[in-house]
């Protein structure tokens, strides 16, 4: 019997653990505990972060990363290191930063892809969308006319055509940090 709204379904059930915020905290080889936040594993010294292999770039306050459940190929977001959930509640320093290295990506990923447009956004609480609410984050997403093809449409799919380690390596061997002449 198919679902009544006809979508496919490709269950992750590892997935909800991660939206959860439930990961395990503690690591199999009994190393130091690790923070349940996936966002807190990342830390400005890349030598003690324990999940950093989607960084595209560090910052003194904050940093971007890839998302690891992209819309679209090149959706990163970036975020403060300080666990913080409002945007009220970043430091100046943290407000400008995190502007700064959005300006950054979307220089960065019109040089790289070239996209049509941007969705760009905060998910402020779990109400508005936010599945890791606790801990800010923006997302830049490129657009391109026509990204919600048939597969998405019909088949219920997105189709991503490069692997997530292969866009991190290209945006952040092209990373732009200042205006394109």
């Amino acid at each position: 019997m198919s679902a009544p709204d006809r979508l496919e379904r490709l269950w992750t059930p590892h997935r909800l653990a991660y939206v959860r915020g439930e990961e395990e905290t503690e690591r199999p080889d009994h190393a130091e505990p690790r923070p349940a936040c996936p966002f807190c594993r990342i830390t400005a010294d890349a030598a003690t972060s324990t999940d950093d292999d989607l960084v595209v770039v560090r910052g003194e306050s904050a940093y971007v990363v890839l998302n690891l459940y992209p819309y679209n190929p090149g959706h990163l977001m970036v975020l403060p290191y300080r666990h913080v959930a409002d945007y009220v509640d970043l430091t100046a320093a943290e407000t400008d930063e995190v502007a700064e290295l959005t300006k950054a990506a979307l220089r960065t990923m019109r040089a790289v892809s070239q996209p049509h447009a941007f969705n760009v956004g905060i998910n402020l609480g779990a109400a508005a969308g936010g599945s890791l609410s606790g801990h800010l984050h923006q997302h830049v997403v490129p657009r391109w006319s026509g990204d919600a093809n048939f597969m998405t449409v019909v088949g219920g799919t997105k189709t991503l055509p490069q692997l997530l380690e292969q866009t991190r390596d290209l945006l952040a061997d092209n990373w732009q940090t200042t205006g394109l002449d």
